[in-house]
């Protein structure tokens, strides 16, 4: 009995996650694997409003440290999902949230990679492709902004997290910087204090 408990552990982690919650998980980010258009940071703004204000499975902080941590790693940035799911439920909260995130869209991509090939010279193609760029842009945007939420209820961190945001996107707009520069110089605030 013992080792079902230890291994019940292992694969429910600490968080307070039962099945239910988890095909709960698996199902909404099956939905936002089909919007992720530019990739899974893209649809962080709608997943903090499920986990943390919609369920209360996380809170902010812990919400932005897992795509911090994740997005400071090397590698594919879809790497947050997978800390948020471990967090939320070890081992079985990573596989629901990965799947649910990758398997739409996975196969979405190949047939459309397909279809882009086949149709590449189509005006629909060519409109499409056109398209993806602002859609992307935007939802970028609404995850940067759901990720300032926790410092601008301060007013000393407010003007922090603010300017922080505002050199960031003025550095990527008018630069080539590496973002984990950028990713660097908010580690270094945080740090200090800052935000």
């Amino acid at each position: 009995m013992a080792v079902f408990a230890g291994m019940t552990h292992w694969l429910m982690g600490s968080g307070s996650l039962g099945w239910p919650e988890l095909a709960q998980l698996f199902a909404h980010f099956l939905v936002l694997s089909l919007i992720s258009v530019g990739g899974a940071i893209n649809t962080a703004a709608d997943m903090q409003r499920f986990v943390v204000q919609e369920h209360g499975w996380l809170s902010a902080a812990q919400f932005n440290t897992s795509v911090a941590i994740a997005q400071a790693a090397p590698g594919p940035n879809v790497l947050f999902v997978a800390v948020l799911g471990f967090n939320l439920a070890g081992v079985a909260g990573l596989v629901a949230a990965m799947s649910g995130i990758m398997l739409p869209s996975t196969l979405l991509a190949l047939k459309a990679g397909r279809l882009t090939e086949q149709y590449r010279e189509s005006r629909a193609i060519r409109a499409f492709n056109a398209g993806l760029g602002p859609l992307s842009i935007g939802l970028l945007l609404s995850t940067g902004w759901v990720l300032l939420q926790p410092y601008l209820g301060h007013g000393s961190q407010r003007i922090g997290a603010f300017a922080l945001a505002a050199v960031a996107v003025l550095a990527l707009v008018r630069t080539k910087i590496s973002p984990i520069w950028l990713i660097a110089l908010g580690a270094v605030v945080g740090a200090l204090g800052g935000v």
